[in-house]
Protein backbone atom coordinates (compact mmCIF):
# COMPACT_ATOMS: atom_id res chain seq x y z
CA UNK A 1 0.00 0.00 0.00
CA UNK A 2 1.69 3.58 -1.05
CA UNK A 3 0.57 5.66 1.92
CA UNK A 4 2.44 8.54 1.22
CA UNK A 5 0.85 11.73 0.81
CA UNK A 6 2.80 14.52 -1.02
CA UNK A 7 1.96 17.52 -3.40
CA UNK A 8 2.92 15.19 -6.62
CA UNK A 9 0.36 12.83 -5.30
CA UNK A 10 -1.95 15.41 -4.75
CA UNK A 11 -1.52 16.95 -8.34
CA UNK A 12 -2.24 13.50 -9.69
CA UNK A 13 -5.63 12.70 -7.58
CA UNK A 14 -6.99 16.58 -8.31
CA UNK A 15 -6.44 15.71 -12.45
CA UNK A 16 -8.19 12.39 -11.95
CA UNK A 17 -11.03 13.68 -9.84
CA UNK A 18 -11.68 16.06 -12.96
CA UNK A 19 -12.67 13.31 -15.27
CA UNK A 20 -13.81 10.58 -12.62
CA UNK A 21 -16.14 10.17 -9.95
CA UNK A 22 -16.10 8.61 -6.71
CA UNK A 23 -18.07 6.80 -4.42
CA UNK A 24 -18.03 9.25 -1.18
CA UNK A 25 -16.68 11.99 -1.29
CA UNK A 26 -15.81 13.44 2.56
CA UNK A 27 -15.46 17.01 3.23
CA UNK A 28 -13.12 17.92 6.13
CA UNK A 29 -9.80 16.85 6.80
CA UNK A 30 -10.10 16.76 10.91
CA UNK A 31 -10.11 13.78 12.54
CA UNK A 32 -14.25 12.53 12.10
CA UNK A 33 -13.19 13.30 7.78
CA UNK A 34 -10.16 11.39 8.10
CA UNK A 35 -12.18 8.97 10.02
CA UNK A 36 -14.80 8.75 7.38
CA UNK A 37 -11.86 8.36 4.48
CA UNK A 38 -10.65 5.27 5.77
CA UNK A 39 -13.70 3.59 7.10
CA UNK A 40 -15.19 3.63 3.36
CA UNK A 41 -11.64 3.24 1.74
CA UNK A 42 -11.45 -0.25 3.68
CA UNK A 43 -14.83 -1.35 3.12
CA UNK A 44 -13.78 -1.34 -0.88
CA UNK A 45 -15.50 2.40 -1.57
CA UNK A 46 -13.49 4.54 -3.57
CA UNK A 47 -13.37 8.27 -1.86
CA UNK A 48 -11.77 11.23 -1.94
CA UNK A 49 -11.34 13.84 0.90
CA UNK A 50 -11.06 17.36 0.87
CA UNK A 51 -9.90 19.84 2.96
CA UNK A 52 -10.31 23.72 3.02
CA UNK A 53 -6.75 23.84 4.52
CA UNK A 54 -4.28 21.21 6.29
CA UNK A 55 -5.15 18.09 7.85
CA UNK A 56 -5.91 18.86 11.42
CA UNK A 57 -6.07 22.45 10.73
CA UNK A 58 -9.44 22.77 12.87
CA UNK A 59 -10.32 21.46 16.48
CA UNK A 60 -8.62 17.97 15.81
CA UNK A 61 -5.43 19.76 16.52
CA UNK A 62 -6.43 21.71 19.99
CA UNK A 63 -7.61 19.42 22.10
CA UNK A 64 -6.07 18.07 25.47
CA UNK A 65 -4.24 15.17 23.63
CA UNK A 66 -6.29 12.67 25.76
CA UNK A 67 -8.38 9.47 24.78
CA UNK A 68 -10.65 9.24 27.61
CA UNK A 69 -12.58 6.63 29.14
CA UNK A 70 -15.94 8.65 29.29
CA UNK A 71 -15.58 9.75 32.95
CA UNK A 72 -17.56 12.53 32.89
CA UNK A 73 -20.41 11.35 31.09
CA UNK A 74 -20.62 8.56 33.51
CA UNK A 75 -21.04 11.23 36.14
CA UNK A 76 -23.43 13.38 33.73
CA UNK A 77 -25.54 9.90 33.68
CA UNK A 78 -24.79 9.09 30.06
CA UNK A 79 -24.17 5.64 30.58
CA UNK A 80 -23.91 4.57 26.96
CA UNK A 81 -21.40 7.58 25.74
CA UNK A 82 -19.08 6.53 28.68
CA UNK A 83 -19.15 3.05 28.04
CA UNK A 84 -19.03 4.05 24.04
CA UNK A 85 -15.65 5.87 24.99
CA UNK A 86 -14.06 3.30 26.67
CA UNK A 87 -14.51 0.74 24.43
CA UNK A 88 -13.23 3.14 21.86
CA UNK A 89 -10.24 4.52 23.77
CA UNK A 90 -8.96 -0.01 24.22
CA UNK A 91 -9.20 -0.04 20.30
CA UNK A 92 -6.92 2.89 19.64
CA UNK A 93 -4.59 1.36 22.97
CA UNK A 94 -4.70 -2.08 22.08
CA UNK A 95 -5.21 -2.50 18.27
CA UNK A 96 -5.27 0.38 15.81
CA UNK A 97 -2.79 3.16 17.47
CA UNK A 98 -0.84 1.99 20.66
CA UNK A 99 2.32 3.49 19.31
CA UNK A 100 0.59 6.70 19.73
CA UNK A 101 -1.35 6.73 22.49
CA UNK A 102 0.21 6.12 26.32
CA UNK A 103 -1.30 5.49 29.75
CA UNK A 104 -1.47 8.76 31.25
CA UNK A 105 -1.03 8.31 35.51
CA UNK A 106 -3.70 11.51 36.75
CA UNK A 107 -3.86 12.40 40.36
CA UNK A 108 -6.47 14.29 42.26
CA UNK A 109 -4.80 15.78 45.19
CA UNK A 110 -6.11 15.60 48.44
CA UNK A 111 -6.62 19.40 50.37
CA UNK A 112 -8.34 19.65 53.34
CA UNK A 113 -11.51 18.35 53.58
CA UNK A 114 -13.30 16.91 50.38
CA UNK A 115 -15.32 14.30 48.78
CA UNK A 116 -13.03 12.17 48.79
CA UNK A 117 -15.56 9.14 48.41
CA UNK A 118 -17.61 10.26 46.09
CA UNK A 119 -14.39 10.91 43.27
CA UNK A 120 -13.03 7.73 44.30
CA UNK A 121 -16.40 6.19 43.58
CA UNK A 122 -16.68 7.89 40.37
CA UNK A 123 -13.04 6.47 39.45
CA UNK A 124 -14.17 3.23 40.23
CA UNK A 125 -17.23 3.09 38.41
CA UNK A 126 -14.73 4.26 35.24
CA UNK A 127 -12.91 0.98 35.92
CA UNK A 128 -15.50 -1.03 36.00
CA UNK A 129 -15.86 0.71 32.14
CA UNK A 130 -12.36 -0.29 31.51
CA UNK A 131 -13.10 -4.03 32.66
CA UNK A 132 -16.55 -4.28 30.50
CA UNK A 133 -14.40 -2.62 27.37
CA UNK A 134 -12.33 -5.77 27.85
CA UNK A 135 -9.01 -2.99 28.27
CA UNK A 136 -6.48 -5.20 30.28
CA UNK A 137 -5.13 -3.86 33.89
CA UNK A 138 -1.41 -4.22 32.03
CA UNK A 139 -2.69 -1.14 29.92
CA UNK A 140 -4.25 0.89 32.26
CA UNK A 141 -4.69 -0.24 35.71
CA UNK A 142 -6.91 0.22 38.31
CA UNK A 143 -7.56 3.45 40.47
CA UNK A 144 -5.90 3.45 44.46
CA UNK A 145 -5.19 6.50 47.27
CA UNK A 146 -1.88 6.99 47.76
CA UNK A 147 -0.48 8.95 50.67
CA UNK A 148 1.04 12.32 50.90
CA UNK A 149 4.83 10.81 50.30
CA UNK A 150 3.77 9.31 47.37
CA UNK A 151 1.63 12.22 45.76
CA UNK A 152 4.27 14.17 46.06
CA UNK A 153 7.12 12.03 44.51
CA UNK A 154 4.34 11.85 41.53
CA UNK A 155 4.21 15.44 41.20
CA UNK A 156 6.70 17.30 43.39
CA UNK A 157 5.14 20.50 42.45
CA UNK A 158 1.64 20.16 44.41
CA UNK A 159 1.31 22.37 47.38
CA UNK A 160 2.46 20.77 50.81
CA UNK A 161 0.47 22.12 53.36
CA UNK A 162 -2.57 20.39 53.61
CA UNK A 163 -1.76 17.62 51.65
CA UNK A 164 -3.44 14.32 52.87
CA UNK A 165 -2.74 12.49 49.64
CA UNK A 166 -4.45 12.04 45.87
CA UNK A 167 -6.47 9.22 43.90
CA UNK A 168 -4.22 7.98 41.44
CA UNK A 169 -6.07 6.27 38.09
CA UNK A 170 -5.32 6.07 34.07
CA UNK A 171 -6.66 7.73 31.00
CA UNK A 172 -5.19 7.46 27.46
CA UNK A 173 -2.98 9.97 25.96
CA UNK A 174 -2.04 10.76 22.67
CA UNK A 175 1.27 11.96 21.99
CA UNK A 176 -0.14 14.26 19.56
CA UNK A 177 -4.05 14.91 18.15
CA UNK A 178 -2.74 16.45 14.52
CA UNK A 179 -0.56 13.07 14.08
CA UNK A 180 -3.38 10.80 14.98
CA UNK A 181 -5.46 12.51 12.13
CA UNK A 182 -2.11 12.64 9.73
CA UNK A 183 -1.75 8.74 10.58
CA UNK A 184 -5.59 8.04 9.41
CA UNK A 185 -4.84 10.49 6.44
CA UNK A 186 -2.37 8.19 5.25
CA UNK A 187 -3.56 4.49 6.26
CA UNK A 188 -6.67 5.93 4.11
CA UNK A 189 -4.56 6.45 1.10
CA UNK A 190 -2.94 3.49 1.48
CA UNK A 191 -6.17 1.82 0.77
CA UNK A 192 -6.16 4.04 -2.43
CA UNK A 193 -8.44 7.17 -0.74
CA UNK A 194 -7.61 10.52 -2.28
CA UNK A 195 -6.75 12.95 0.44
CA UNK A 196 -6.80 16.46 -1.18
CA UNK A 197 -6.02 19.30 0.90
CA UNK A 198 -6.31 23.01 -0.01
CA UNK A 199 -9.31 22.19 -1.82
CA UNK A 200 -12.41 24.46 -0.47
CA UNK A 201 -16.06 22.88 -0.79
CA UNK A 202 -17.83 26.03 -1.63
CA UNK A 203 -21.23 24.28 -2.94
CA UNK A 204 -22.62 20.44 -1.97
CA UNK A 205 -25.43 18.43 -3.33
CA UNK A 206 -25.70 15.15 -2.22
CA UNK A 207 -24.17 14.22 -5.80
CA UNK A 208 -21.09 16.02 -5.13
CA UNK A 209 -19.53 19.70 -4.66
CA UNK A 210 -18.14 22.75 -6.56
CA UNK A 211 -13.97 23.09 -5.09
CA UNK A 212 -11.65 25.83 -5.52
CA UNK A 213 -8.03 24.81 -5.77
CA UNK A 214 -6.77 27.23 -3.33
CA UNK A 215 -3.07 26.74 -4.62
CA UNK A 216 -4.04 27.64 -8.19
CA UNK A 217 -7.47 29.46 -7.94
CA UNK A 218 -9.03 26.66 -10.23
CA UNK A 219 -12.40 25.27 -9.48
CA UNK A 220 -13.53 22.05 -10.54
CA UNK A 221 -16.89 19.43 -9.87
CA UNK A 222 -16.16 16.56 -7.66
CA UNK A 223 -18.79 13.82 -8.38
CA UNK A 224 -19.50 11.70 -6.05
CA UNK A 225 -22.98 9.23 -5.27
CA UNK A 226 -22.64 10.28 -1.15
CA UNK A 227 -20.87 13.16 0.49
CA UNK A 228 -20.24 13.12 3.85
CA UNK A 229 -20.26 16.67 5.68
CA UNK A 230 -17.53 16.37 8.61
CA UNK A 231 -16.59 19.97 8.11
CA UNK A 232 -16.59 20.05 12.38
CA UNK A 233 -17.83 23.94 13.95
CA UNK A 234 -18.35 24.84 9.67
CA UNK A 235 -20.66 22.01 8.91
CA UNK A 236 -23.37 24.84 9.28
CA UNK A 237 -21.87 27.05 6.56
CA UNK A 238 -22.30 24.25 3.88
CA UNK A 239 -25.51 22.91 5.13
CA UNK A 240 -27.37 25.72 6.55
CA UNK A 241 -30.34 23.83 8.23
CA UNK A 242 -27.34 22.30 10.44
CA UNK A 243 -27.37 24.34 14.10
CA UNK A 244 -24.35 24.00 16.02
CA UNK A 245 -23.48 25.83 19.45
CA UNK A 246 -19.93 25.99 19.45
CA UNK A 247 -17.96 25.71 22.52
CA UNK A 248 -14.64 27.03 23.14
CA UNK A 249 -11.67 25.01 24.82
CA UNK A 250 -8.74 26.90 26.10
CA UNK A 251 -5.51 25.39 27.15
CA UNK A 252 -2.58 27.01 28.49
CA UNK A 253 1.18 26.19 27.40
CA UNK A 254 3.51 26.24 30.30
CA UNK A 255 7.27 24.43 30.93
CA UNK A 256 6.88 21.14 33.19
CA UNK A 257 9.71 22.80 35.25
CA UNK A 258 7.68 25.79 36.49
CA UNK A 259 4.64 23.81 37.09
CA UNK A 260 7.26 20.99 38.71
CA UNK A 261 5.59 18.24 37.21
CA UNK A 262 7.15 15.69 35.22
CA UNK A 263 4.66 12.39 34.03
CA UNK A 264 1.70 12.30 35.97
CA UNK A 265 -1.37 14.87 35.53
CA UNK A 266 -3.19 16.48 38.01
CA UNK A 267 -6.98 16.99 38.06
CA UNK A 268 -8.45 19.77 39.69
CA UNK A 269 -11.93 20.28 40.48
CA UNK A 270 -13.05 23.76 39.69
CA UNK A 271 -14.06 25.62 42.88
CA UNK A 272 -18.33 26.20 43.03
CA UNK A 273 -18.51 23.80 40.27
CA UNK A 274 -20.09 19.77 40.33
CA UNK A 275 -18.49 17.41 38.50
CA UNK A 276 -16.03 19.92 36.34
CA UNK A 277 -12.46 19.89 36.82
CA UNK A 278 -9.04 21.36 35.05
CA UNK A 279 -6.29 19.67 33.98
CA UNK A 280 -2.82 19.89 34.59
CA UNK A 281 -1.16 17.81 31.80
CA UNK A 282 2.21 17.15 31.25
CA UNK A 283 3.84 15.95 27.50
CA UNK A 284 6.66 14.30 26.22
CA UNK A 285 8.27 17.21 24.81
CA UNK A 286 8.71 19.21 28.51
CA UNK A 287 5.77 21.06 28.07
CA UNK A 288 2.34 21.15 30.35
CA UNK A 289 -1.17 22.28 29.05
CA UNK A 290 -3.40 23.58 31.33
CA UNK A 291 -7.05 23.51 30.53
CA UNK A 292 -9.98 23.22 29.76
CA UNK A 293 -12.71 25.93 29.52
CA UNK A 294 -16.08 25.37 28.30
CA UNK A 295 -17.19 28.95 27.01
CA UNK A 296 -20.05 29.16 24.29
CA UNK A 297 -19.13 30.85 21.18
CA UNK A 298 -21.36 33.76 19.05
CA UNK A 299 -20.80 35.24 15.69
CA UNK A 300 -18.46 34.34 12.94
CA UNK A 301 -16.14 31.07 13.33
CA UNK A 302 -12.52 31.95 13.06
CA UNK A 303 -10.39 29.80 10.80
CA UNK A 304 -7.96 29.76 14.59
CA UNK A 305 -9.53 30.79 17.49
CA UNK A 306 -7.58 32.88 20.08
CA UNK A 307 -7.55 32.49 23.95
CA UNK A 308 -9.26 35.18 25.79
CA UNK A 309 -7.17 36.90 28.70
CA UNK A 310 -10.17 35.89 31.06
CA UNK A 311 -9.53 31.93 30.23
CA UNK A 312 -5.70 32.41 31.17
CA UNK A 313 -6.74 34.01 34.45
CA UNK A 314 -9.09 31.34 35.59
CA UNK A 315 -6.94 28.28 34.28
CA UNK A 316 -4.01 29.76 36.18
CA UNK A 317 -6.26 30.70 38.93
CA UNK A 318 -7.38 26.80 39.18
CA UNK A 319 -4.19 25.10 38.29
CA UNK A 320 -2.58 27.16 41.44
CA UNK A 321 -5.00 26.19 43.91
CA UNK A 322 -2.85 22.93 43.92
CA UNK A 323 0.65 24.38 43.26
CA UNK A 324 3.58 25.20 45.64
CA UNK A 325 4.04 27.73 43.26
CA UNK A 326 1.80 30.68 41.99
CA UNK A 327 1.41 30.74 38.56
CA UNK A 328 1.07 33.69 37.14
CA UNK A 329 0.76 34.95 33.04
CA UNK A 330 4.70 35.97 32.66
CA UNK A 331 4.41 31.66 33.10
CA UNK A 332 2.49 31.38 29.94
CA UNK A 333 4.80 30.37 26.63
CA UNK A 334 1.53 29.92 24.75
CA UNK A 335 -1.69 29.32 24.50
CA UNK A 336 -3.99 27.29 22.23
CA UNK A 337 -8.54 27.04 21.85
CA UNK A 338 -10.45 24.60 19.87
CA UNK A 339 -13.96 25.00 18.99
CA UNK A 340 -16.34 21.86 19.98
CA UNK A 341 -19.10 21.40 17.22
CA UNK A 342 -21.78 20.50 19.73
CA UNK A 343 -25.54 20.21 18.15
CA UNK A 344 -27.84 23.04 19.27
CA UNK A 345 -30.74 20.47 20.80
CA UNK A 346 -32.30 24.17 22.95
CA UNK A 347 -31.11 25.84 25.96
CA UNK A 348 -29.11 25.98 28.91
CA UNK A 349 -25.42 26.37 29.29
CA UNK A 350 -22.42 24.76 26.26
CA UNK A 351 -21.06 22.72 29.04
CA UNK A 352 -24.56 20.83 29.72
CA UNK A 353 -24.99 20.23 26.13
CA UNK A 354 -24.37 16.44 25.17
CA UNK A 355 -21.08 15.19 23.51
CA UNK A 356 -23.00 12.68 21.80
CA UNK A 357 -22.50 12.58 17.93
CA UNK A 358 -25.38 12.91 15.66
CA UNK A 359 -25.61 11.98 12.10
CA UNK A 360 -28.00 14.21 9.78
CA UNK A 361 -29.20 13.86 6.39
CA UNK A 362 -30.09 17.28 4.20
CA UNK A 363 -30.82 17.47 0.95
CA UNK A 364 -28.70 14.22 0.26
CA UNK A 365 -25.70 15.43 2.22
CA UNK A 366 -25.24 13.45 5.10
CA UNK A 367 -23.34 15.53 7.82
CA UNK A 368 -21.77 14.07 11.22
CA UNK A 369 -21.11 16.49 14.18
CA UNK A 370 -20.54 16.63 18.05
CA UNK A 371 -19.14 13.14 19.29
CA UNK A 372 -15.19 13.56 20.81
CA UNK A 373 -11.75 13.07 19.12
CA UNK A 374 -11.76 9.53 21.57
CA UNK A 375 -14.65 8.00 19.60
CA UNK A 376 -14.02 9.32 16.10
CA UNK A 377 -14.04 5.93 14.88
CA UNK A 378 -18.11 5.10 15.68
CA UNK A 379 -18.67 8.45 14.67
CA UNK A 380 -16.72 7.54 10.97
CA UNK A 381 -18.43 3.85 10.94
CA UNK A 382 -22.19 5.16 11.76
CA UNK A 383 -21.58 8.27 8.89
CA UNK A 384 -20.60 5.39 5.85
CA UNK A 385 -23.33 3.49 7.05
CA UNK A 386 -25.94 6.73 6.87
CA UNK A 387 -24.84 6.86 3.30
CA UNK A 388 -26.20 3.63 2.36
CA UNK A 389 -23.48 3.00 -0.08
CA UNK A 390 -22.27 -0.77 0.65
CA UNK A 391 -23.69 -3.67 3.15
CA UNK A 392 -19.89 -4.10 3.53
CA UNK A 393 -19.52 -3.81 7.89
CA UNK A 394 -16.67 -1.50 9.26
CA UNK A 395 -13.74 -2.80 9.54
CA UNK A 396 -11.72 -0.02 11.93
CA UNK A 397 -11.90 -1.92 14.90
CA UNK A 398 -8.70 -4.28 14.30
CA UNK A 399 -7.02 -2.09 11.36
CA UNK A 400 -3.76 -0.67 12.38
CA UNK A 401 -3.10 2.58 11.49
CA UNK A 402 0.36 3.68 9.75
CA UNK A 403 3.48 3.46 12.14
CA UNK A 404 1.58 0.54 14.69
CA UNK A 405 4.27 -1.81 14.80
CA UNK A 406 7.69 -2.70 16.60
CA UNK A 407 9.99 0.12 15.77
CA UNK A 408 14.13 0.18 15.63
CA UNK A 409 13.93 3.92 15.92
CA UNK A 410 15.14 6.86 18.03
CA UNK A 411 13.20 6.39 21.40
CA UNK A 412 12.44 10.56 20.72
CA UNK A 413 11.08 9.19 16.86
CA UNK A 414 9.72 6.11 17.93
CA UNK A 415 7.43 8.03 20.44
CA UNK A 416 5.71 10.19 17.57
CA UNK A 417 5.78 8.16 14.53
CA UNK A 418 5.77 4.29 15.62
CA UNK A 419 7.49 2.04 13.54
CA UNK A 420 8.42 4.80 10.81
CA UNK A 421 10.83 6.23 13.42
CA UNK A 422 13.92 4.96 11.64
CA UNK A 423 12.94 6.18 8.04
CA UNK A 424 12.19 9.28 10.03
CA UNK A 425 15.67 9.49 10.98
CA UNK A 426 17.41 8.71 8.16
CA UNK A 427 16.00 12.02 6.59
CA UNK A 428 14.31 14.45 9.35
CA UNK A 429 11.55 15.29 10.07
CA UNK A 430 10.94 18.06 7.86
CA UNK A 431 11.47 16.32 4.64
CA UNK A 432 9.42 13.09 6.08
CA UNK A 433 6.31 15.65 6.24
CA UNK A 434 6.70 16.98 2.87
CA UNK A 435 7.68 13.44 1.01
CA UNK A 436 4.81 11.43 2.65
CA UNK A 437 3.03 13.28 5.03
CA UNK A 438 1.49 15.32 2.89
CA UNK A 439 2.74 18.80 4.37
CA UNK A 440 3.31 21.85 1.77
CA UNK A 441 4.17 24.71 3.79
CA UNK A 442 6.54 25.30 6.58
CA UNK A 443 3.45 26.31 8.63
CA UNK A 444 1.73 22.47 8.28
CA UNK A 445 5.01 21.53 9.39
CA UNK A 446 5.64 23.58 12.43
CA UNK A 447 1.91 23.90 13.24
CA UNK A 448 0.49 20.47 12.79
CA UNK A 449 3.40 17.62 11.90
CA UNK A 450 5.48 18.91 14.39
CA UNK A 451 4.37 21.17 17.29
CA UNK A 452 6.87 23.70 17.09
CA UNK A 453 4.45 26.39 16.77
CA UNK A 454 2.43 26.37 19.98
CA UNK A 455 5.30 28.60 21.70
CA UNK A 456 5.72 31.68 19.48
CA UNK A 457 9.87 31.70 20.23
CA UNK A 458 9.98 28.54 19.37
CA UNK A 459 8.55 29.03 16.14
CA UNK A 460 10.15 31.90 15.35
CA UNK A 461 13.49 30.39 15.52
CA UNK A 462 12.91 27.64 13.85
CA UNK A 463 10.80 29.19 11.11
CA UNK A 464 13.67 30.43 9.02
CA UNK A 465 15.47 26.79 8.78
CA UNK A 466 12.21 25.09 8.25
CA UNK A 467 10.83 27.61 5.39
CA UNK A 468 14.18 26.59 3.58
CA UNK A 469 13.52 23.13 3.67
CA UNK A 470 10.17 22.99 2.98
CA UNK A 471 11.11 24.81 -0.51
CA UNK A 472 13.97 22.80 -1.55
CA UNK A 473 11.69 19.39 -0.66
CA UNK A 474 8.97 20.70 -2.81
CA UNK A 475 11.30 21.74 -5.94
CA UNK A 476 12.78 18.29 -5.82
CA UNK A 477 9.25 16.72 -6.43
CA UNK A 478 8.45 15.49 -9.95
CA UNK A 479 5.75 17.91 -11.88
CA UNK A 480 4.03 15.07 -13.24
Amino acid sequence: MNTSLNAARRRADLDHLASSPVDLLVIGGGVTGAGVALDAASRGLSVCLVEAHDLAFGTSRWSSKLVHGGLRYLAQGEIGLAYESAVERGILMTRTAPHLVRALPQLVPLHGKGNEAVVMAGLRAGDLLRRLARTPSRVLPGPRRVPAVEALALAPGLRRAGLRGGLLSFDGQLVDDARLVVALARTAAGFGARIVTRARATRLTGHGAEVVDALTGASLRIEARAVVNAAGVWAGDLVPDVKLRPSRGSHLVLSASVVGLSNTALTVPIPGARNRYALVLPQRDGRVYVGLTDEPVDGPIPDVPTVPQSDVDFLLAVASSVLERELSPSDVAGSFAGLRPLLDTGDGPSADLSRRHAVLTDGGVTTVVGGKLTTYRRMAADAVDATALTTVRSRTARLPLVGAGPSTGPADLTARYGAEAAAVAEVGEVAWAVRHEGALTADDVLDRRTRIGLVPTDRAAAEPAVTAEVAAELAAQPRS
